[in-house]
């Protein structure tokens, strides 16, 4: 008998060390994606273009541009660098800003202390918006600096001397895809800003649709006329239909005004609604939009909002293993890939569509249907969840993907500011020229981009920590954006 308790007791003591071992190796703690939350926000502080605020918590940069659009007299000065260069772009920073709206409006409640600091992320670039979207009537500023000439340089963002020329689209010179992202960013943000800042989300939402009726009005692609400056470095590969839907379903969101879903129910067809794709990123909005709307059909059973239920279901259903539509490619850890160049920004996008659809889904009591197969939020939740702990660290590197988190992460980021000695460290002038050593020195980077989420391994799991390989060492904003959505998610999550 006495035997038999014991065995009983070890039997228990042995499962309960397995157990510990696996939650210690194969999973984060809800603290843990509290902290990665909180970093995730708090990089896009290292981003800041602009006269800094005074609480400003990545102490090592400081005020730069503050004549940006001066010598156009007009007020430019503010918003983010895209990436690890020291242009602003405007199709980037206006997808950046409804995907960070989105991941506070899906997801807010569960981000607890940090939610001021996300929405101050949002902020930073609507402010922004706003005075490039209202300087001048039928006119939308897009872009700061000339990206050949700023990419000759190494220098710190405090330091530019290279040209920061301005570049607009206009009723002559139209940029539908540019606008009604802007359009969209300011919607989203409208949302955000509802409840804390009545007067500033209704400026928001007005600007939205005077940019919207722009968009749609004069329409054309941004890289028409500007394709010497935007591409290939944000060049509108996949054309404006997909910003037109997604900006119109976004101010619908946010204004809940008839003329909008009127727009949508007539013109969709015609932009892309029909469409499968499964690539969501600051170029194709497709994805996006078929989930964004799909809530209403989820909602409120409107038929002629079936469709992008059935598309959203196509490409949830091409991510998940073992369905009968399934098309994803993956690493054989276990990493979503879709190219050589900045995959995460895809992962990460994708991680926030497969959440806010499961939300959508649970709330409504529906499934993703896959051929003969349904499938449930908890397997949505469950893809996600491995994608998210892939950039944390659990993977076959055992290296986080985000800056700053975890024991080992990349050191030799690709960005100017970060692997340049600080303005406060070094306060003499780094020119153009003076800072390709430091770029091509072998030493960590000296300034920690803390937060920053790279463009990550490639697709056989492989990392190479090198600043020169910008593909994979290069922050960027996008990919951070809908990254701060999926954290927050699973910070709440009971471990």
């Amino acid at each position: 008998m006495a035997s038999a308790v014991t065995f009983s007791l070890g039997a228990k003591i042995l499962c309960l060390t397995l157990c510990l071992l696996s939650l210690c190796c194969s999973a984060f703690t809800p603290q843990d994606y509290s902290n990665a939350l909180e970093k995730s926000i708090l990089f896009f502080e290292g981003q800041r273009s602009g006269k800094l605020p005074n609480n400003q918590r990545l102490s090592w940069r400081g005020n730069s541009g503050l004549s940006d659009g001066s010598s156009y007299h007009v007020d430019l000065v503010g918003g983010y660098y895209d990436a690890g260069d020291n242009v602003k772009f405007g199709l980037p920073m206006a997808f950046t800003t409804t995907l960070l709206a989105w991941s506070v409006i899906e997801f807010g409640d569960s981000m607890h202390s940090q939610i001021d600091n996300a929405k101050a992320a949002v902020r930073w670039s609507t402010d922004y918006l706003l005075k490039a979207a209202t300087a001048t009537p039928g006119t939308l500023y897009v872009q700061v600096a000339d990206p050949n000439m700023d990419h000759r340089c190494w220098e710190r963002p405090e330091d530019m001397d290279t040209p920061r020329n301005v570049y607009k689209v206009s009723t002559q010179n139209p940029g539908s895809d540019v606008a009604a992202e802007t359009a969209a960013a300011l919607a989203a943000a409208s949302i955000v800003f509802k409840d804390s800042d009545s007067p500033y989300s209704a400026k928001l939402l007005h600007t939205a649709m005077k940019v919207f009726d722009f968009a749609d009005k004069y329409r054309g692609s941004y890289s028409d006329s500007l394709g010497s400056v935007v591409c290939p470095f944000y060049c509108s590969y996949s054309g404006y239909h997909d910003e037109l839907l997604w900006g119109a379903s976004w101010i619908h969101r946010a204004s809940q005004n008839s003329s909008y879903l009127a727009y949508i129910k007539s013109n969709g067809h015609t932009l892309g609604a029909d469409d499968d794709d499964y690539s969501f990123s600051w170029d194709d909005k497709r994805p996006g939009t078929k989930v964004l709307l799909s809530k209403s059909f989820l909602e409120k059973n409107d038929e002629e909002f079936q469709l992008y239920k059935s598309h959203s279901d196509n490409y949830i259903c091409s991510l998940i293993p073992g369905t009968s539509t399934f098309q994803a490619q993956y690493t054989p850890g276990g990493l979503l890939y879709k190219a050589s160049e900045s995959n995460l920004q895809y992962v990460t996008s994708a991680s926030l569509l497969l959440l806010t659809y499961a939300k959508y889904l649970s709330l409504n009591g529906g499934v993703a249907t896959c051929g003969s197969s349904k499938i449930t939020a908890e397997t949505l939740i469950s893809e996600a969840k491995k994608q998210v702990d892939y950039i944390l660290g659990d993977n076959p590197a055992k290296m986080s993907y985000m800056v700053g988190f975890g024991y080992k992460f990349p050191q030799h980021v690709h960005h100017r500011g970060s692997s340049l000695p600080s303005v406060h460290q070094h306060p003499g002038r780094l020119g153009c020229n003076d800072g390709f050593q430091y770029l091509n020195s072998g030493s960590p980077n000296p300034n920690v981009l803390v937060g920053a989420v790279v463009g990550g391994p490639d697709s056989k799991d492989n990392f190479a920590d090198d600043r020169n390989n910008y593909q994979q060492s290069e922050p960027a904003t996008y990919i951070n954006a809908p990254f701060v959505g999926a954290l927050a998610f699973f910070s709440a999550q009971k471990g």
